[in-house]
C-alpha cells in the first residue's frame, strides 16, 4: 500500500493519502528507517574513530526527523484537526523514499543537459533544486490534504517545518564549527 500510496501522492492525487495507516504501528514503521539509517551511518563513524562527530551527527538527525511529526501533531492539536496529524506524519516519513527515484530522474536529465553542453556543476545545480523543489512540493501537497488546510496554512506549516529540520541537522555542525573552527563532516 505504501508504493501505491507515494506514486499517487506524486502524481498529485490525494487519494494517495488512504493508503497510509493511521496508527501507532503505521508510525513507527514510518520512523525505523528513517532513525536506522543515522544510526547505522553513526556507528561506522564511530567505529572509525570520529565517536564524537558520530554522535553528534546522529542526535542532530534524529532530533530532525522527530520534528516534523512533533510540528505536525502539534498544529493538528491547536487548529482541531488531531484526527488527521497520524496519517499526514506517516505520509510525510514515508515521502522521504521518493529522494531515490528523483535521484535517477534529476541524474537522467542532467546527463541530457551536460550532453548538450550545461557545464557539470550547473547541471548538479539543477539536479539538486529540481529534487528539492519536487519533495518540498510534495510535503506541502500531503500537509495541505492530509491536514485539510489552506494552501497558504500548508505553505507556512512546510517552511517551519523545513527551517526547523534545516536547523537541527547543520546548526550543531556549525556551532561546533564557530567553537573549534574545524568543520566536522555532516
Amino acid at each position: 500500500m505504501i508504493p501505491r500510496g507515494l506514486l499517487l501522492l506524486a502524481q498529485g492525487k490525494k487519494a494517495g493519502l488512504a493508503e497510509f495507516g493511521a496508527d501507532n504501528d503505521a508510525f513507527t514503521a514510518s520512523l525505523a528507517p528513517l532513525i536506522a539509517f543515522p544510526l547505522v551511518g553513526a556507528g561506522v563513524s564511530a567505529f572509525g574513530g570520529a565517536w564524537q562527530e558520530a554522535l553528534l551527527g546522529f542526535l542532530s538527525r534524529l532530533c530532525a526527523v522527530l520534528i516534523l511529526p512533533a510540528i505536525v501533531h502539534e498544529f493538528a492539536r491547536r487548529t482541531g484537526r488531531e484526527p488527521l496529524w497520524l496519517r499526514t506524519a506517516v505520509a510525510l516519513d514515508w515521502s522521504f523514499w521518493m529522494v531515490i527515484p528523483l535521484l535517477f530522474v534529476a541524474a537522467f536529465f542532467g546527463a541530457l543537459g551536460v550532453e548538450a553542453g550545461l557545464p557539470m556543476q550547473s547541471a548538479g545545480y539543477g539536479a539538486l533544486a529540481f529534487i528539492c523543489g519536487y519533495l518540498l512540493w510534495m510535503h506541502w501537497f500531503i500537509l495541505r490534504n492530509g491536514l485539510q488546510i489552506s494552501r497558504l496554512a500548508a505553505l507556512a506549516l512546510m517552511l517551519l517545518i523545513t527551517l526547523a529540520i534545516t536547523l537541527l541537522t547543520a546548526g550543531p555542525f556549525l556551532v561546533a564549527f564557530a567553537m573549534t573552527g574545524q568543520l566536522a563532516p555532516v
